[in-house]
């Protein structure tokens, strides 16, 4: 193979090669996926010069696409000047290498290409190793050449196309130990992450999570909340690393909110392993807030990509995209979720009308646009309702040195009674159960004594 080796760089020309074969991802329009391929393409600066749906009868083992389908690409990749192309699918290390012969130039897949973008956006030291080792985990199986920054990174062992089986056996060395030493350091950071959330469970503030698929309007929704000025432009994964800022919502002094990673379809298991103690962060939320772009083609497909990772965290319930449960499925979800469905203002009035009949049937959604605000009053409403919905009355009694117990009730829940008596206060509150036994782990509860 030559090496088509200019290093490919921002501006770079690229093409697209969107392939779809039958029982392959078939809920999920043709057109919208060669449109998501090309906002990744354009996440990490590349100038998609041209485009290949393909929709194939049965996949190749060398190739993945036909012999007449490559030879129709060829013209385009010689008359654009294209440095790259992209391969919107996953391809196994010798259909790349195949695909790079044939089309001289360099070749990537949509998990290689998701890896790039995520390495380009981590923003913290916890989420560029997150990145390297799930790149590695990546690379591990191939030792083919890297493309971009991550290649640099790892300097002394770069990984060059057709090394002896000696060469082959000390990079598969070399990546397994640079791959036990991240862990390593991931799990420091997990056990630190972890002692960040026990602080934060001892504090009286319920956690909300916003998820969603990328580019659904995640971080526009989280600054109209919290008036921040996180990072929200139209491209996807414009969010990699958590933000989590203070809120107040109706009846609600303070809660915490937390913008998440987008999601994507076929996102790269090695970026779930690598990036599950972030995501874990779900998982302790009081809330899941499930952010859509409600008006894009593909709403649907999106939605059920998301529940596929929440289930993976062990957060979901049985429902499908109606927010209905399974048949046959009866436990509820192990975290509370409701829907905000945005970009209302990009629908057209047929659609817009539709999107509101579906909406007024479901009392956990709220139709918004986080552009202009509309809905966002509701929305804001409806969080605390569901933060509020499951709390139960409680009689507990505090003795008089327990201050930090009895501020922590009138700051997590409503303290509807205080009876002061003999040892101490007889207080009525109102908790969430959530609440209620993190309460009794933090402070068991004690009878009051007998007058």
């Amino acid at each position: 193979m030559d090496d088509n080796a200019g290093e490919v760089t921002r501006g770079a020309a690229a093409l697209l090669v969107v392939p779809e074969w039958h029982g392959q991802r078939l809920s999920r329009d043709l057109d919208a996926r060669v449109e998501e391929a090309r906002g990744l393409a354009l996440a990490i600066g590349l100038n998609v010069v041209s485009a290949h749906p393909l929709r194939l009868r049965k996949t190749r083992a060398a190739t993945l696409i036909g012999v007449g389908q490559i030879e129709a690409i060829k013209p385009d990749i010689a008359i654009e000047g294209v440095q790259l192309v992209i391969v919107d699918a996953a391809l196994s290390a010798i259909q790349q290498r195949n695909l790079e012969t044939e089309f001289g130039t360099k070749v990537i897949d949509r998990t290689g290409l998701i890896l790039e973008i995520f390495g380009e956006r981590a923003a913290t030291a916890e989420g560029r190793l997150q990145v390297e080792l799930a790149h590695l985990d990546y690379q591990a199986g191939r030792l083919v050449r890297s493309w971009t920054h991550l290649e640099r990174q790892r300097g002394g062992f770069g990984f060059l196309g057709g090394p002896g089986e000696t060469q082959i056996e000390a990079d598969r060395r070399m990546i397994r130990n640079r791959m036990a030493r991240i862990r390593k350091q991931l799990e420091d950071a997990r056990r630190t992450r972890q002692l960040q959330r026990s602080k934060r469970q001892r504090a009286p503030w319920p956690v909300i999570a916003l998820v969603g698929y990328t580019n659904a309007g995640k971080s526009t929704f989280f600054n109209r909340l919290t008036g921040s000025d996180v990072m929200a432009e139209d491209l996807l994964f414009a969010t990699l690393d958590p933000t989590m800022r203070e809120i107040r919502l109706p009846g609600i002094d303070k809660a915490i909110l937390s913008d998440t990673v987008g999601f994507v379809s076929d996102l790269p298991t090695e970026l779930v392993a690598a990036f599950r103690a972030t995501l874990e962060e779900v998982t302790t939320a009081d809330l899941i807030v499930h952010v859509r772009d409600i008006a894009h083609p593909d709403s649907d497909a999106q939605y059920d990509d998301v529940r596929a990772i929440l289930d993976s965290l062990g957060v979901n319930g049985p429902q499908d995209s109606g927010g209905k449960q399974r048949e046959g499925e009866n436990a509820p979800d192990v975290v509370p979720q409701i829907e905000i469905w945005n970009k209302i203002d990009t629908a057209d009035t047929d659609r817009r009308t539709q999107i509101e009949e579906m909406a007024a049937k479901r009392p956990d959604v709220a139709v918004i646009s986080a552009v202009t605000g509309e809905g966002v009053e509701a929305a804001r409403t409806l969080m605390a309702s569901q933060l509020t919905a499951q709390h139960q009355v409680d009689r507990l009694f505090l003795t008089f040195d327990q201050g930090e117990a009895m501020a922590w009730l009138h700051a997590r829940g409503e303290v509807l009674s205080d009876e002061i008596g003999g040892e101490g206060h007889v207080l009525t509150v109102r908790l969430d159960p959530a609440d209620r036994a993190r309460f009794e782990r933090l402070w068991p509860i004690r009878s009051a004594p007998t007058p």
